[in-house]
């Protein structure tokens, strides 16, 4: 019997199922994996050196080789946006005859592009006030149910505003309250 194990296995107290050689596929296995893995933290630690540590020329060192830099499109400094809070308005609604007269109060503050528009848009004032008037005298109490509603409230002033206060650069209208009653 001791025969036929040596037969089978190939050594004296080698198992028959052929365990070691197994264990030097694994250990080559092992070693592919573990090589794969040093290659790959070398390559992204390569890449993220290059990616953070890599500076670009300054604009004076470009221009002084020749190079044309491309010029940024705002100031180097931080713009500053403005909010400019406008007074209430009140109106009555387009109630149609018959129907009991209904009122909105209107809260609203205006972002402005920058801190020098408001000078402008503080001068236009009036006309800003006069086309929001007269535009939600038209509205009627069921143009301003629900968020559809709402939203199409928000594009209209701020395109009325953005055309009665240029050349200031009005980004956005905020609501601050809105009140039908």
């Amino acid at each position: 019997m001791a025969d036929e194990e040596k037969t089978e296995g190939g050594e004296e107290g080698a198992p028959a199922d052929g365990a070691e050689p197994k264990k030097k596929l694994l250990s080559g296995k092992m070693l592919i994996i573990i090589g794969a893995a040093v290659v790959l933290l070398l390559g992204g630690g390569a890449g993220a050196y290059f990616f953070l540590f890599s500076s670009k020329k300054p604009a004076e060192e470009a221009h002084a080789e020749g190079e044309h830099p491309v010029e940024p499109e705002q100031p180097a400094g931080p713009q500053k946006i403005a909010y400019y809070n406008m007074p209430d308005l009140l109106v009555n609604l387009n109630a149609g005859a018959g129907r009991r007269t209904s009122f909105l109060k209107l809260t609203l503050s205006v972002e402005l592009k920058s801190v020098d528009d408001a000078g402008v848009f503080e001068a236009n004032l009036p006309r800003i006030v006069d086309n929001f008037q007269i535009y939600l005298r038209e509205l009627r109490p069921e143009d301003l149910r629900g968020s559809s509603g709402f939203l199409k409230l928000r594009e209209e002033l701020l395109t009325r505003v953005q055309l009665a206060a240029a050349p200031a650069r009005v980004n956005d209208l905020l609501f601050k309250e809105m009140l039908v009653q």
